[in-house]
């Protein structure tokens, strides 16, 4: 029988707009990805989650079925909820450090061209490596794996330099590989920043994730051998899909 508590301190529910069921779901589910709640071992009662998280037992039983859809908990009457297994698949996009992973596309990925605009300037420079280019070719792109998106991509390229690119690549390739093959290019200097944020309501939508759920974000920049900001973008990942190794000796 699992304990009363797993934690001493309440969880404040208040700090988001997100319903609090949903954010029991996620709180309860990250308790057996994290082995907290072990497969094949009972989970507290639905009275004992109530009275830790100070919300009404509906709520508890709300935020129970959407793990029990997701098959990972199942409930007995008069025997209790148990673990059946551990979320499977879900960690699966890792983010490359280094040059040569940033160029390869990730397996089973389909990317779906969302927006394609000429005359454009980027909103943002996040590295300010470069001269900028008198105008960018925007491409919002949405990269999805099996029917699920897992990134959202913003991509700004010089404008004399995209009419290069092959349209099937736009479907095909990552964004760096798309700029590091454009022919006669010659890359100087490339920089990648990573934050972590919150999904708002577009990202929110487009990436098929709820309001404020956590997201990773990369911002990347190219720099040519004559000083020019070739390329600049912004990617958006779910945060429950992407994995960042970095070896570290």
């Amino acid at each position: 029988m699992a304990s009363r508590a797993d934690t001493g301190t309440r969880v404040d529910f208040s700090r988001t707009g997100v319903a609090r069921y949903i954010q029991l779901a996620s709180l309860f589910r990250r308790r057996i990805e994290s082995g907290l709640w072990a497969p094949g071992r009972q989970i507290p009662i639905v009275d004992d989650l109530a009275a830790e998280c100070g919300v009404a037992r509906a709520t508890i039983r709300h935020a129970l079925g959407i793990l029990e859809n997701e098959r990972l908990i199942e409930r007995y009457r008069a025997k209790g909820t148990f673990v059946l297994e551990r979320p499977q698949g879900q960690i699966w996009c890792e983010v490359a450090t280094d040059w040569s992973g940033l160029l390869m596309s990730r397996k089973d990925a389909v990317i779906e061209v969302l927006s394609d605009e000429r005359g454009q300037q980027p909103p943002h420079v996040p590295h300010p490596i470069g001269d900028l280019a008198p105008s960018y070719r925007r491409l919002r792109r949405r990269h999805s794996r099996l029917g699920s998106p897992f990134l959202l991509a913003d991509l700004y390229i010089d404008d004399r330099l995209s009419r290069r690119i092959p349209k099937k690549d736009l479907v095909s390739k990552t964004a760096l590989r798309l700029v590091s093959e454009i022919p006669g290019l010659k890359i100087k200097d490339a920089r990648q920043t990573l934050t972590i944020g919150t999904a708002d309501v577009e990202t929110a939508e487009r990436l098929d994730i709820a309001l404020n759920a956590p997201i990773a974000i990369l911002h990347r920049s190219v720099v040519d051998r004559a000083g020019c900001l070739v390329f600049t973008g912004e990617g958006i990942y779910r945060g429950d899909a992407v994995r960042i190794d970095m070896k570290l000796k």
